[in-house]
């Protein structure tokens, strides 16, 4: 039986990875680095640190700052991140996503956030979703970003759930390998990711129907590995 989903944040309950990249633009331009869309992709999934130390190396300046300069650049970059968060409401959330949730809570599924977003709490307050979730796991509860699996396990502790019988919902490569390494069955929205259990195109096909399916698959498999 299926005890509870854990969805990513940025791309699967909403979309301010847009939001990310403005921050990180201006912030990188002021230290004569130019980033672009590509880029942007590969920061999808990974910690503010880990972010500014991938845009330091694109921009062949890894190694000048020192780890309190770092840090004040990052803190620079989260403030006008939230400065830009002011622009999130309910019209916010991705589509499905609404209706997905209460059907969990009237089947009484927990449903837990693995976010490594340090202002996750922040924008579900935003988004009015702050309700619907049970569990919040972010960045500031685990030593290690995706595709370490220590936040989803961290979800899943807080949800007092068993990680084999939960769902984790991704739209990140590294994501979809924390889902896969903690033990849960993985849902990766997106077309280019790749070794999720299911593949979705958008969250308008994230379904009670296709999740009720996912499990009742696992289930069979694990039945003919024993």
């Amino acid at each position: 039986m299926l005890q509870a989903l854990i969805f990513d944040l940025d791309g699967v309950i909403t979309d301010t990875a847009h939001l990310h990249f403005t921050a990180w633009r201006s912030v990188a331009a002021e230290l004569g680095i130019t980033i672009d869309e590509e880029v942007n992709q590969s920061l999808k999934g990974i910690s503010r640190m880990a972010s500014l130390e991938c845009i330091l190396q694109v921009g062949g300046k890894a190694g000048l700052f020192s780890e309190a300069e770092k840090e004040v650049i990052a803190a620079r970059k989260n403030q006008r991140y939230v400065e830009l968060l002011g622009s999130l409401g309910p019209g916010s959330i991705l589509p499905g996503i609404a209706p997905l949730l209460e059907e969990l809570r009237a089947r009484g599924i927990g449903i837990g956030l693995a976010s490594a977003s340090l202002n996750a709490p922040g924008i579900l307050q935003a988004l009015g979703l702050a309700a619907m979730f049970d569990y919040c796991a972010d960045a500031s509860r685990v030593a290690h970003s995706k595709p370490d699996p220590g936040i989803f396990l961290a979800a899943c502790a807080g949800l007092g759930v068993t990680p084999s019988r939960c769902i984790g919902v991704e739209d990140a490569q590294a994501g979809i390998a924390a889902i896969n390494a903690s033990g849960m069955v993985s849902i990766g929205i997106g077309a280019t990711l790749r070794d999720a259990d299911l593949r979705l195109n958008s969250t308008e096909e994230l379904t009670w129907r296709r999740i009720a399916g996912l499990m009742d698959l696992t289930d069979r498999a694990t039945s003919v590995r024993r």
